[in-house]
């Protein structure tokens, strides 16, 4: 059972695929919660050794460009900083308004060296909302200093990572219960 892991890591599929499972749930989710995050998005250039392109915000529909075009001979994957502090940005200001779940598309290169989406994932375990993310693989040591082993690994599957998600909730629910029998708000007058 995932009741007490508020951050679950999506591991075991490309992350293309990864990130196609997070935009089917993205979709499934949005009616009925409030999101912050950001996913990944190509930037459609054929021949290109990095696929980097966009982070898509999920909480203003704003498109951050992450990726710099080395040219189609390249075979280094450069990352547009400015791009990845901007959407961080949004997405701390996101979580700052109050959401009910942080969906991260990536813990990787930039993130390992506290750059890129660092700081989002720290707000977001700073305000104890549930965080869904995947790690890549070579910045897992990084990823692991960073969360502390207080994470749970899924497999791609929206099932598994639904199931994980209403834990959550129930996990919330039980909080804010609890929360009120301590404020007395429900307790009885007599």
């Amino acid at each position: 059972m995932t009741f007490g892991s508020r951050i679950a890591v999506v591991q075991g599929a490309p992350s293309a695929a990864i990130e196609d499972v997070f935009r089917v749930l993205v979709d499934r989710w949005r009616p009925t919660m409030r999101l912050a995050g950001v996913l990944a998005e190509g930037h459609g250039l054929a021949d290109r050794a990095c696929s980097a392109g966009f982070l898509h915000s999920l909480g203003s529909d704003e498109r951050f460009s992450v990726f710099q075009d080395a040219g189609p001979n390249s075979t280094a994957c450069h990352l547009e900083g400015d791009g990845m502090l901007a959407a961080a940005e949004a997405v701390c200001r996101d979580i700052d308004r109050g959401c009910d779940l942080v969906v991260l598309s990536k813990f990787g290169k930039l993130e390992a060296k506290g750059d890129g989406l660092y700081a989002a994932f720290a707000a977001a375990i700073a305000a104890g909302v549930p965080v869904l993310t995947s790690v890549s693989g070579k910045f897992s040591a990084a990823w692991d200093a960073f969360a502390a082993s207080s994470f749970v690994v899924l497999p791609a599957d929206p099932d598994r990572i639904e199931q994980w998600r209403c834990d959550q909730e129930a996990v919330a629910q039980r909080r804010s219960a609890r929360s009120g029998e301590f404020s007395g708000t429900n307790s009885r007058s007599s």
